[in-house]
């Protein structure tokens, strides 16, 4: 037993040793460790922190060759438009409704996959709804545009029409009233299939026993899903919507594809309200455009402070 602690002594005593190394004597003596991760560090210095450097000009006004400091007036004029907190307001619910949506979709998807017994049928299904995602949202918005037509090549209108349900064309995606449903839609048909994997993974992990254990006491299949495997999946339910609320402010591409200048009440969001402001305006103000962002930036980060601290409360650790 003393060998024991002569030997963990003397490991203390060599790690102690180690860290009163100086700084350039221990980089040296990890050199290859440094020159591997090296590239990296350039990389991210690069790409993410250099651009960074361009927040200083939402204080400018930056129109063409006329730059001149201006202050906080970016922000005074971002604050007082009323279509700014439109898009604001279109971001936040067009994000959080999408999100909440597909996880649903993708829940219930996962569990209908779970409690197909034939392997065959079950490995077709999850390969047709994962297709969708692989396809790009351009791809995506020009099929549904085609389906959704008013003109006669419109598969819907035409369908509804030949069933006697409508006499008139419908034109969905330019009906205020029709376009957010329509865009959940699609959003839904896209994305949810990719949803299912973390949860089809979750399911594979439950112990077979207890579905053994539930056969014996009589339970039938409906009983075994709602007390055995929507309980195994709440915490990943609950980690899954933690991790993509930080994200909601990033939406682009799924809205700029598919809404137009007669939908832009309920369709304009944060990133297309930059887009027209820099590129559909005769002549932008890129401090404007840059004080956008770094507004948006900074309310992305107060979320993911505040998902790190929901993370931290449901699964004991953070996510950052």
């Amino acid at each position: 037993m003393s060998r024991k602690q002569d030997k963990l002594a003397q490991q203390v005593l060599g790690d102690r040793t180690l860290n009163k190394k100086k700084l350039s004597t221990r980089i040296w003596n990890n050199r290859g460790y440094y020159l591997m991760f090296l590239p990296v560090f350039i990389f991210v210095l690069i790409i993410y922190y250099w651009p960074m450097l361009g927040i200083r000009y939402s204080f400018y006004s930056y129109k063409l060759r006329d730059i001149h400091w201006v202050g906080l007036d970016n922000f005074k004029a971002l604050f007082g438009d009323k279509n700014f907190w439109r898009a604001f307001k279109n971001t936040l619910e067009l994000s959080i409704t999408k999100l909440l949506l597909n996880t649903f979709a993708a829940v219930l998807i996962s569990v209908f996959i779970n409690e197909m017994a034939n392997l065959i049928m079950k490995k077709t299904v999850q390969t047709i709804i994962y297709l969708p995602h692989f396809m790009s949202y351009a791809v995506v918005a020009a099929i549904f545009t085609l389906f959704l037509s008013p003109s006669s090549t419109g598969f819907v209108n035409e369908t509804l029409k030949h069933w006697g349900v409508i006499d008139k064309s419908i034109d969905f995606l330019h009906n205020k009233a029709l376009w957010r449903p329509i865009f959940y839609l699609i959003n839904m048909w896209k994305e949810t299939g990719w949803g299912t994997v973390i949860f089809l993974a979750t399911l594979s992990g439950i112990n077979p026993e207890l579905y053994e254990a539930a056969d014996i006491d009589g339970a039938t299949r409906l009983q075994k899903v709602r007390y055995i495997t929507f309980p195994a999946l709440g915490n990943t339910i609950i980690v899954v919507l933690i991790l993509n609320l930080a994200k909601v402010l990033n939406m682009f591409e799924p809205v700029f594809v598919l809404y137009n200048t007669r939908v832009l009440d309920v369709s304009n969001v944060i990133s297309t309200y930059i887009y027209n402001k820099t590129f559909l305006t005769p002549i932008p103000d890129y401090g404007y455009s840059t004080a956008v962002g770094l507004f948006k930036s900074t309310v992305g980060a107060a979320l993911m402070l505040a998902c790190n601290e929901a993370s931290k409360k449901v699964r004991g650790r953070g996510i950052i």
